[in-house]
């Protein structure tokens, strides 16, 4: 609800003793506005906030703010928190954008928002699409920051303004949290006002945005008793004498509302400002604010308390109109009511240009803050419920939309009315197209609590359990669970239950019960189609478990249905699918894990299918890459990154997305694009949270181009700082943690803890059956750190990881494999089997490893006395480390090179043994 107390002209009176305030305004505004030519402003953006307790004139600030900055010819929005209105979704964000949105047609908003129109229409009021598909809540966040970037520009300089931020709705207060720190790039101000008291406790993050802009806070402080007093003698008369004038700062506390609203109230009775009429004044100090505004409310009569009481609960939906139906009153009655509230300065008077005055569909706003907060406490509990109750079938049939009834119906009790959960579940679906599924689940558990009919029953269930996923997927299991034990139930809706349960226990590491919820299903279901999915899903959630038991019963039996299926349906092509991870990871032969890829990927594998998931489609495309057809596999991913942005999934889904794809160009030799898409993909997945999956694959990739790069010592900050290595996820997936933490670990020279670390990993997946180096190449790293304290069995290591890589068979397994097998070798013999790791990996797509194998062969070669040999192959793997981005390979690389002539003619002349 908005506030009109500094329409009355006394704004000026209220900036007493703000004047560094009014100077930090005026200097951000400077900035903003700068020097304008062509039309075009030169300046910068910022950030501006203000800070206190109710009643030092945050909101009269802000009324400067928008004066001076109309002045300066800036495009103005700004929007308001409401006490009330905080768990409408995205309310603030639409009261800030709706006046420059709706000044454009629909048509026009989907040509220059594209792909992102679907995304934000919901959040930001516009016409919403057809279907029921959920953003994620960062998706639509990215969004808002496109649109707000976009209009800044057009509408350029402009300055947004956020009063009451404490009450702002979590889902405006995040996005404005994660876009602050970008207005500086634009020709944006942005000026928030909030009491840090009442700030949520989600919600630090926003009370430290200032200092995140290297500025400060501006803190109100009280007025001083010279302040007060001039506010006394602007409404008194110079008159007032000194004693009166302290008495008001006393009984005021300097608040600049208290002190003028009492001024106000002295000046209406009459009373002359001297001290003999100072009991007076403590008497009427009582009544400005709390049990003292509700006794003067109450002599005005009943129906103007029922009235402001109407007001109250309807909050930002008051009009006059609608408040008099709740509070039972007539025209006449209602009209009275207003005139009366406005008198006493409970309602704030109409806009100077009488837009809406005398309108039954107007805004009714109340005169303050503290004054609507007075009336709405001063309700009776019971009544104000019932009052809620009322309030919702008014809006309703006001036609302002199911998540405005629904904020009423939250603050009601169970009645078990079908109305009630059938507008709190359309509520909660709009909030879930909106990308706020929080939202979305107070809704249904309040549905819930209704209760539903029996035949509803599990419908909210999933929903509630849908809504709650990704922010608490164990409590999504309890929903879900509960849900499936209801006695009616659709086959259908069964299906999608037990396929978001067994998504929930999988993100909750569940797995083992993930697989085996799946695998019941399969067992009851009596569609083939929904029994073929179930089996899939088990296939799948085993194939990532940590404690499976029997892996090679699994992959036969998985063997054995891939062979009599035929890829139609998507079905049957995510078991094959599966298949052909299974054989990849599991060492068969190349062309048999490409056979089963091609059949499983037939005419594309949708990243998006919220029936199906996206393990899947990534599994199919890295097979591709792992079977050095990385060409193919960044082309599948590309397409799954670009699906992911345009339904608005910019959280996990994007994340991994972005994480393996710069694991392709790693793999392909790209380090330098590589990293920078791998922080992409991390600095996603931190905003998603702390320690989920997305962040341990991310952080694991990123250590292995560092350490390819040669930043052995920035690899190690970051294992650090993400503990990386200290958590082992109960999923079986690459990088494996422990292989990574060794590879690490033998870079720093820890030879003995990184033995430790590569025989467990190589304990666990061999006891699973994943044999294939080209996916894990923990022996050709246990090789190497062994060498050292036992080279007999190093080379037994490196020997069967070589036996593996070429049972696999493609060029770059086997090359890396050589060179692995070349480290151990006796020094006699490293040269010529570098040759052949040199010769497998040029025809391989790795050009990073192939810049490894021709370092170690030039200096194998040098030391055994051929220079000139030794020359070109150091001169190659310089060109291939510099190309690749290798900095610390190009290092070693040129100064070998450097070591010059002379000691190349002594090699030669060495005799050799």
């Amino acid at each position: 609800m908005a506030f009109r107390g500094e329409r009355t002209g006394r704004s000026r009176r209220l900036l007493l003793e703000r004047e560094a305030e009014t100077a930090a305004l005026e200097s951000r505004l400077s900035e903003l506005t700068g020097s304008v030519q062509d039309g075009e402003a030169a300046g910068t953006g910022g950030l501006l906030a203000f800070a206190g307790p109710a009643g030092l004139g945050k909101t009269t600030l802000l009324g400067e703010v928008r004066r001076r900055a109309a002045a300066r010819g800036c495009t103005v929005l700004s929007a308001r928190g409401g006490e009330h209105e905080q768990g409408v979704a995205f309310q603030v964000v639409r009261h800030l954008l709706q006046p420059l949105l709706a000044t454009v047609p629909e048509a026009e908003h989907r040509r220059t928002l594209g792909t992102w129109y679907d995304i934000v229409a919901p959040a930001v009021g516009l016409v919403a699409g057809a279907g029921d598909a959920a953003p994620d809540p960062q998706g639509v966040r990215d969004g808002l920051d496109w649109i707000v970037t976009r209009l800044a520009v057009q509408h350029a300089p402009m300055v947004l303004i956020l009063d009451d931020a404490h009450w702002a709705d979590a889902e405006s207060l995040a996005w404005l949290t994660g876009f602050a720190p970008r207005v500086t790039e634009l020709p944006l101000l942005l000026v928030v006002a909030y009491r840090p008291d009442e700030l949520p406790h989600d919600a630090a993050a926003f009370g430290r945005l200032a200092e995140r802009h290297g500025s400060r806070t501006l803190d109100l402080a009280p007025l001083t008793p010279g302040a007060v007093g001039r506010i006394v003698r602007d409404a008194l008369g110079e008159d007032a004498d000194e004693a009166f004038c302290r008495e008001t700062w006393a009984v005021t506390g300097g608040n600049p509302f208290e002190a003028v609203e009492l001024a106000a109230r002295v000046a209406d009775r009459g009373l002359k400002p001297q001290s003999v009429h100072m009991p007076e004044l403590r008497e009427m100090a009582s009544a400005v604010k709390g049990g003292g505004l509700v006794e003067r409310l109450e002599r005005m009569g009943p129906s103007v308390v029922r009235f402001a009481w109407g007001a109250a609960v309807l909050g930002a939906d008051a009009s006059r109109s609608r408040a008099a139906s709740l509070g039972g009153l007539g025209e006449a009655e209602s009209a009275d009511a207003v005139a009366k509230l406005r008198e006493a300065r409970v309602l704030a008077d109409p806009p100077r240009d009488g837009e809406g005055d005398g309108q039954d569909a107007a805004p009714l706003e109340f005169f303050h803050p503290l004054v609507a907060t007075a009336v709405y406490r001063a309700i009776p509990a019971a009544f104000r419920v019932a009052m809620h109750g009322k309030a919702a079938a008014i809006v309703s049939q006001a036609g302002l939309g199911v998540t405005a009834t629904a904020r009423h119906l939250l603050e009601t009790h169970p009645e078990s009315d079908p109305w009630v959960v059938q507008q709190l579940s359309e509520a909660a679906r709009e909030y879930r197209r909106a990308g706020a599924p929080d939202a979305a689940r107070r809704c249904l558990a309040r549905a819930l609590r209704e209760p539903p009919a029996m035949e509803d029953r599990a419908q909210v269930l999933y929903d509630l359990g849908c809504s709650a996923l990704l922010t608490e997927p164990a409590i999504t299991v309890n929903h879900l669970r509960a849900a499936l034990d209801e006695p009616v139930l659709s086959p259908d809706l069964k299906e999608a239950i037990v396929y978001r349960l067994a998504q929930a226990l999988g993100h909750s590491d569940r797995m083992a019960e993930a697989a085996e919820t799946v695998a019941q299903a399969a067992r009851w279901a009596t569609d083939a189609k929904t029994r073929l999915h179930m089996q899939a899903e088990q296939f799948m959630w085993n194939a990532f478990r940590a404690d499976e038991q029997d892996s090679a019963a699994r992959s036969r039996k998985l063997t054995r249905l891939a062979d009599h299926l035929s890829g139609r349906g998507l079905a049957e092509r995510y078991i094959l699918g599966l298949r052909a991870w299974d054989a990849m990871v599991r060492g068969e032969p190349a062309s048999t894990a490409l056979h089963w890829a091609e059949q499983a990927l037939g005419d594309g594998l949708s990243w998006t299918d919220e029936r199906w998931g996206f393990e899947v489609p990534v599994l199919v495309a890295l097979t591709f890459m792992y079977c050095d057809q990385p060409g193919r596999a960044e082309e599948l991913f590309s397409q799954g990154i670009v699906e992911c942005q345009d339904r608005g999934w910019r959280g996990a889904h994007l994340s991994f997305g972005c994480t393996l794809l710069g694991y392709i160009r790693y793999r392909r030799g790209r380090l330098s694009t590589a990293e920078s898409m791998v922080r992409d993909g991390l600095r996603i997945a931190d905003r998603v949270g702390h320690q989920v999956p997305a962040q341990y694959f991310a952080v694991g990739i990123l250590i292995e181009i560092l350490l390819a790069r040669g930043r052995s010592a920035e690899a190690q900050e970051l294992a650090a700082s993400y503990r990386y290595g200290e958590i082992t996820p109960s999923a079986v997936v690459y990088p494996d943690s422990q292989t990574v933490h060794g590879e690490l670990l033998l870079a720093l020279g820890r030879h003995r803890e990184a033995e430790v670390q590569l025989t467990r990993a190589g304990e666990r997946l061999d006891a699973r059956g994943m044999r294939n180096p080209a996916w894990c190449p923990w022996q050709l790293d246990l090789a190497r750190a062994i060498e050292p304290s036992d080279p007999v069995r190093a080379a037994a290591v490196a020997e069967e990881g070589l036996a593996r890589a070429r049972r696999f068979g493609t060029q770059s397994a086997i090359g890396q494999a050589l060179h692995a097998r070349a480290a151990v070798a006796p020094p006699q013999r490293r040269a010529a089997v570098l040759a052949e790791a040199v010769t497998h990996l040029e025809r391989s797509p790795s050009g990073y490893d192939l810049a490894r194998a021709l370092f170690d062969h030039g200096v194998a070669l040098r030391r055994t006395g051929q220079p000139q040999e030794a020359a070109e192959q150091l001169h190659r793997a310089l060109e291939g480390a510099v190309q690749c981005g290798a900095d610390g390979l190009a290092g070693r690389a040129r100064n070998w090179t450097r070591r010059g002539c002379g000691h190349c003619s002594r090699a030669a002349r060495r005799p050799r043994r």
